[in-house]
């Protein structure tokens, strides 16, 4: 892609999510979320392949479908209540609308269908960008309405994300459909716990920010795309392989690394709010992902990809060096957990 091009799409990335972070009026951030849209449509188009040109096809009439939602449900809650401000939204059918509209662009269940297929045909690094940048201007306007939104809604759609991402990437072969699924999950924490603490929703975001770019940064460096070319890494980066096994570890929210962070604190907030069924049901669906993340970390470590003795070593192919966006990132995802009061006094 020429890099005049290149650069005025990233630079229309930024700003359509800056325009909707710092907007209060609804025509203001629906534009926002447009210009985002269209500024990533080409970055997912340009490898001229039709499984890219198929995602992009996908995410472009899902996005365009929840965008005319947005519009819809905003120019009725300013024709019924004569407010086009983003936190005055009060209309009932409108908030509904709008979140459901909301989750619909970020990928909540049960409107998620799109995700997996989409993250399947793109590249890593578009990729990341869709799993990262492209879920903050919707949270900004979730974060915003959250306090006139349905309780029961946010708990709906939080604990079908977190079950649907834990059953969904059981039976899955291919990373970036694992890594969409346990998008799905960690939305699904974040949503469970807004209505009742914000805070801990922008805290469970940063990490998992964080822990998905450690992801795609390190799959991208082996050009790894299944789970059988991971049994293949150990030659080739033995250091960056130990380091992919304890992301994915913090991934599913183990004990001792930054991902249990998040999980821990949202189960004590549910249990302070007397809500323990919840609180199970969310445990558990952890399980479900945890097993998937075991499963990959079991053949990334403990297996050896059946091969011929004659073929030439994967090491000697090419030197591979693990970047200092990654190290940074590596650093945050594993050992975040023993600041965990500063960061939750800081939140």
């Amino acid at each position: 892609m020429n890099p005049y091009v290149l650069t005025t799409l990233i630079l229309s990335l930024g700003l359509g999510t800056t325009l909707t972070f710092a907007s209060s009026h609804w025509l203001l951030a629906w534009m926002g979320l447009e210009i985002n849209t269209m500024a990533i449509i080409p970055l997912m188009a340009q490898q001229h392949h039709p499984r890219a040109t198929e995602a992009t096809t996908k995410y472009f009439l899902t996005q365009a479908t929840a965008a005319a939602m947005i519009l819809f449900a905003s120019t009725m809650n300013a024709w019924t209540m004569g407010d086009w401000n983003i936190n005055q939204i009060s209309h009932p059918l409108a908030t509904t609308t709008v979140t459901l509209a909301l989750a619909l662009k970020i990928g909540l269940a049960p409107m998620h269908f799109w995700l997996p297929e989409v993250l399947q045909g793109l590249s890593l690094t578009t990729g990341l960008v869709l799993s990262t940048w492209q879920k903050l201007a919707p949270f900004a306007l979730i974060l915003q309405i959250s306090q006139n939104t349905n309780p029961a809604l946010l708990t709906t759609l939080g604990v079908m994300s977190a079950l649907v991402g834990g059953w969904g990437g059981l039976n899955q072969t291919q990373l970036r459909k694992l890594l969409a699924y346990s998008s799905i999950a960690h939305l699904g924490w974040m949503i469970i716990i807004l209505q009742f603490m914000p805070a801990l929703t922008l805290l469970n975001l940063t990490i998992y920010i964080t822990m998905t770019s450690t992801m795609f940064l390190s799959l991208k460096i082996m050009a790894s795309t299944k789970i059988n070319s991971l049994a293949l890494a150990w030659p080739k980066t033995p250091t960056l392989t130990t380091l992919i096994m304890l992301s994915l570890l913090s991934l599913g929210g183990l004990p001792p690394l930054t991902g249990f962070m998040p999980k821990w604190l949202i189960l004590q907030e549910l249990t302070k709010q007397d809500l323990p069924i919840t609180a199970t049901i969310m445990a558990m669906s952890a399980l479900l992902s945890l097993f998937f993340y075991l499963r990959l970390c079991y053949t990334t470590t403990l297996t050896t990809f059946p091969n011929t003795n004659n073929t030439t070593s994967p090491w000697r192919l090419k030197s591979t060096q693990i970047t200092l966006p990654l190290t940074i990132t590596i650093i945050l995802t594993l050992m975040l957990l023993p600041i965990t009061p500063a960061i939750t006094t800081m939140f």
